[in-house]
């Protein structure tokens, strides 16, 4: 079988906390919140869920999770965890 690589990409990304102490969104995201694109479930409480409608489907991003927008301006969102294995910062 054949193995590939991943090319480098560039992507925008913030790590959402779904509380309070949430000071800015990225004009993109609040550009799908205003679409429809993104939505949120349990505002105000513990339990927030942001909502966002991918190519595949809706998919839930759970507080702490980031938030990615792909190089054809999709957002979905990345486990921490799989964020920190995949991405580096970029300078």
């Amino acid at each position: 079988m054949a193995k590939f690589r991943k090319r480098p990409v560039i992507i925008e990304a913030f790590k959402w906390t779904g509380g309070p102490d949430q000071t800015e969104d990225p004009e993109w995201c609040v550009d799908k919140i205003h679409t429809g694109d993104i939505w949120f479930r349990n505002a105000g409480t513990g339990a927030c869920e942001m909502q966002i409608q991918t190519l595949e489907g809706t998919m839930t991003a759970q507080q702490g999770d980031w938030i990615i927008k792909g190089i054809k301006g999709e957002i979905y969102p990345c486990k921490p965890d799989i964020f920190e294995a995949t991405y580096e910062p970029v300078e």
